[in-house]
């Protein structure tokens, strides 16, 4: 009998359900932001409707966006990273990018940041972000490349002299499941210049804003209990999940919280809902505005703050820990070591296996990091076209231009679903399925299926319309891989 590495069980336990291994993944956006979702303008005009300046102030409406982060497979409970050089004009909590008309070659996300490693099961994962030590330039990337023709380079960030004598921190973010549900998270930032730096790390934890949009939506919340084994620690509660959970802080950070709701003040000087809102904890690290987080500890988005000052070289973990776990007395014990050595050591086996015997450990890295990136690239897409073009009951009526504009035709569709975005700035395409079937047939096989039911298909006609033959390729090289799945025509 063929032996099964850990992590084929774990696929196994998965696709027959017995275990929900696959129910917390990186299925955050990296772009929100933009998007055809998230723009309700009479015609159409996504990067000017909702720009990245406006990101941190306003609730999303069909889906989150986060820097390194995880989130269940209906985006209820979403943790990322925010980070805080003591120079920029806000928090870093999302990558920044240019618009389409901003790029000489159109949209471009001008960050640098890596998937190092991942498992199909997303048991373990890592991730990498060069985090600048002086002020990001925001605006001189934007007028740089603007003035650019198309028969220019690109402006980039390493351009500014921003990485000069490497003045930057390296940000790793390490998750690892103790449990379906019990998941270990690591972050260790690294001062890689030649002075001592200080930097604010903000681990947050939210709620996907799903409470905005209906009358009688019940609200789910955040709030902090009691420490437990000297650790901070919230409690999440939410109507999806019959039994709170945890977020545990090590070593005892303040907790701040305020909620995912959009500061109207700010972008339409209308008055808000709630003295407290999405960029709460944003005008508090950055400006000091001491009113903007919720003195109750309560509230629908919470950072655990942490003041790090690295000298040249040094480097600093700290440990959390998500879970449905309310009984751990120790949830920073022997065993949080121990699982992430288990798990990385699981990974090893499975990517041994997997690669050809005969290619160099230097080969077998790339492949792996390279299955790394694109399971790091599944990301929770939810468009409801009809919802999206009559408004929702809680906010004023869209334009009716909007009625005979842009996917007025698409009435079939309704996404709500995790699916692979090789690019998860928002572009779809389904050839990497063939790719990644490699790791795991079961769940790509329903990708396609998805992507080519009769509530998605249509959306799809600019990839399948001018080349009919890619669908049926793609659906035949899929389905002949010779790995266990039933499927009934």
């Amino acid at each position: 009998m063929k032996h099964q590495t850990i992590e084929e069980q774990r696929l196994a336990e998965s696709r027959t359900r017995a275990k929900h291994w696959k129910r917390w993944g990186p299925y955050l956006s990296e772009r929100a932001w933009g998007t055809v979702r998230e723009d309700y303008s009479p015609h159409g005009t996504a990067w000017d409707y909702f720009p990245h300046d406006h990101a941190r102030s306003k609730a999303y409406r069909w889906g989150e966006d986060g820097l390194g982060g995880i989130c269940d497979r209906q985006q209820n409970i979403c943790f990322a990273l925010a980070l805080w050089n003591g120079r920029d004009p806000i928090l870093k909590e999302r990558l920044f990018g240019l618009t389409g008309s901003q790029g000489n070659h159109g949209e471009d996300v001008k960050e640098y940041y890596f998937y190092l490693d991942s498992t199909p099961t997303h048991s373990y994962m890592k991730f990498l972000y060069k985090y600048p030590q002086a002020e990001f330039p925001y605006q001189h990337l934007v007028e740089e490349n603007q003035q650019r023709g198309k028969l220019d380079l690109e402006f980039e960030l390493l351009d500014t002299g921003l990485f000069n004598d490497n003045r930057y921190f390296d940000v790793f973010a390490e998750y690892a499941k103790a449990d379906a549900e019990d998941i270990l998270i690591k972050i260790t930032v690294a001062n890689r210049g030649p002075e001592t730096a200080e930097l604010d790390l903000l681990p947050t934890i939210w709620f996907r804003n799903t409470w905005d949009w209906d009358a009688g939506a019940n609200k789910p919340q955040l709030k902090q209990i009691q420490p437990v084994n000297g650790s901070s620690a919230i409690e999440l509660n939410h109507d999806y999940y019959p039994t709170p959970r945890r977020l545990f802080c090590d070593l005892s950070p303040e907790l701040l919280f305020t909620e995912n709701e959009t500061n109207k003040q700010r972008l339409f000087g209308a008055e808000n809902n709630s003295a407290f809102v999405k960029d709460g904890i944003n005008d508090f690290i950055v400006h000091g505005q001491t009113g903007a987080i919720n003195p109750s500890k309560v509230g629908t988005k919470a950072s655990a703050h942490y003041s790090l000052t690295l000298a040249p070289g040094e480097s600093k973990t700290i440990k959390l820990r998500l879970t449905d776990d309310t009984s751990l007395s120790k949830p920073f014990g022997e065993d949080f070591d121990k699982v992430f050595a288990e798990r990385i050591n699981e990974a090893d086996e499975f990517y041994s296996k997997l690669a050809p015997a005969e290619v160099s450990e230097d080969a077998k890295s790339v492949q792996r990091q390279a299955f790394a990136g694109m399971l790091w690239s599944k990301q929770f897409y939810h468009y409801d076209l009809n919802r999206w073009l009559r408004g929702d009951d809680k906010n004023p009526e869209p334009p009716d231009e909007r009625l005979n504009g842009r996917n007025n035709s698409w009435g079939h569709l309704y996404n709500a679903d995790v699916i692979s975005m090789p690019d998860k700035w928002e572009c779809l395409f389904p050839m990497v399925i063939i790719l990644l079937c490699i790791l795991y047939g079961f769940y790509y096989r329903s990708v396609v299926l998805t992507l080519f039911s009769p509530r998605s298909k249509k959306s799809f006609k600019n990839f399948c319309g001018p080349n009919p033959p890619k669908t049926q390729q793609i659906q035949y090289k899929i389905f002949s891989k010779k790995i266990p799945f039933s499927l009934s025509f």
